[in-house]
């Protein structure tokens, strides 16, 4: 009996130690399977980056933009106008700003960029508040912008003809284009005029398209044969590279980064582009550098044919009446009428002459078949549609949402949506930002972290340790 429990309990041992032996075993086999698998992908991926040449392209860096696209805040908001001479660029600007410019029915009027202010209104957060700020007009804050009345364009500017190479040296500098397009075809391509309606307002979208495309193409295909050469020898980082051939034109590295993410071009090596590739590059890095709203200008002449055109333009499209705004704001200036930008109304005040009584009379049907002249819907389209901005408010004392010295919601700044508190705190002032340490909601006193997304119309307290 003794024997038997002994081998037994001996032959349980023995499985035993052969059960931890091949468990061991099947550790050690899938151990180095594991280190094999890596050790080849590992040299895949180094093989793919040494004959694919994808060390010119670094992708890890599109992680650190969210959605491809980072946010940005802007330090001062420039809106450009463009389009070819005649449409009716110079009549906007003077309606947008009141600035005196001259306005002529003939190409080239405008020979050097009119540089202006503007505004975009929103509702003021005074009136959630027993007094009113100062800053406002009956709880409607205008919050300015800057704006650029740029030369005429004619067909082939990018190649220097007429005023192209002025025109597109002024427009780099606006982060978002308004191009006012004559909707009444009553101009030709260089801005001549001709008989109502023989014109084409559509072609004249794809003309300026293509001609911000192909200046673009046309500084980036400078040197490319070398500078592609260069990149794989040094090794340099592609964005990098055409952003820095680009940044005359305004562009970012960012932008370089989404446009070769969107192309794929960024997995083709550089050597191998062909001038196809270079133009669909500069296509995608077009629209997303300098995004673009229609103002179909001269509305009230245009006949239906031309509108319907401008319908399938691939663009948002306001049709507008730049010479119905000019004739508001100044008749409001003069104290004859109160009206305000954007309204489809407007209430007379002083003594008309028949003459006056007649021109308003005829304004007035516009804004009511139009629903407004127009003007005023494509700034706020352009600033709060197309890029997508919103409106905060810093103060120091969130109690009374007013600065030091007392003055209630004295500044409020245009902020790219999904600006951050640290965002704004850099936007104040640089030592703000770097000393930053938390946010305060003036509305519920609540603390907000550095990366807390601010929505429109927050009122921010700031608390840093800068002095």
């Amino acid at each position: 009996m003794f024997l038997f429990l002994f081998y037994s309990v001996f032959i349980l041992f023995i499985l035993f130690v052969l059960f931890v032996l091949f468990f061991c075993f099947i550790l050690f086999v899938l151990f180095y399977c594991f280190i094999l698998f890596y050790f080849v992908l590992f040299c895949f991926i180094l093989f793919y980056f040494f004959v694919f040449n994808f060390n010119t392209f670094d992708y890890s860096l599109l992680k650190a933009f969210k959605s491809l696209k980072p946010v940005l805040y802007f330090m001062s908001m420039t809106i450009g106008l463009a389009g070819k001479p005649n449409a009716g660029k110079s009549t906007f600007y003077k309606a947008a700003t009141l600035a005196d410019v001259e306005i002529a029915n003939y190409p080239f009027t405008t020979i050097h960029a009119n540089h202006g202010v503007t505004y975009v209104q929103t509702k003021c957060p005074c009136l959630e508040r027993d007094a009113r700020c100062r800053k406002c007009d009956n709880g409607i804050r205008y919050v300015p912008i800057d704006i650029i009345d740029v030369a005429g364009l004619v067909p082939d500017a990018h190649k220097g003809k007429g005023l192209g190479n002025a025109f597109l040296d002024d427009l780099r500098q606006a982060q978002a284009i308004i191009h006012v397009v004559d909707a009444s075809g009553g101009t030709d391509a260089e801005g001549n005029p001709i008989d109502i309606g023989t014109g084409s307002p559509a072609a004249d979208v794809k003309f300026l398209d293509y001609e911000l495309e192909m200046w673009l193409f046309e500084i980036l295909n400078r040197n490319w044969s070398k500078l592609s050469r260069k990149i794989k020898a040094e090794n340099l980082k592609l964005e990098e590279v055409i952003a820095d051939q680009l940044s005359g034109a305004g562009i970012t590295v960012e932008h370089a980064l989404f446009a070769l993410h969107e192309t794929k071009l960024g997995n083709k090596e550089a050597q191998h582009w062909t001038e196809e590739d270079m133009v669909t590059l500069c296509q995608v890095i077009r629209k997303e550098s300098k995004p673009m709203i229609i103002a179909a200008n001269k509305c009230d002449v245009a006949p239906e044919k031309t509108k319907s055109e401008l319908s399938d333009v691939g663009k948002p499209v306001i049709f507008i009446s730049a010479a119905a705004e000019l004739v508001l704001k100044s008749a409001s200036k003069a104290g004859l009428i109160k009206y305000i930008p954007g309204d489809d109304h407007f209430e007379i005040l002083g003594t008309l002459t028949p003459a006056q009584e007649k021109g308003l009379k005829s304004v007035e049907h516009l804004l009511q078949s139009n629903h407004g002249t127009g003007v005023q819907k494509c700034i706020h389209e352009a600033v709060f549609g197309i890029l997508d901005m919103i409106v905060v408010y810093p103060v120091e004392d969130e109690g009374k949402w007013a600065n030091k010295m007392g003055e209630m919601l004295l500044d409020a700044y245009l902020v790219k949506r999904g600006s951050t508190c640290k965002d704004l705190a850099y936007m104040i002032h640089t030592e703000i930002g770097d000393k930053f340490l938390y946010a305060v909601d003036a509305r519920t006193k609540m603390r907000l972290a550095e990366k807390h997304e601010m929505k429109d119309g927050d009122v921010i307290k700031i608390v840093s340790t800068a002095k």
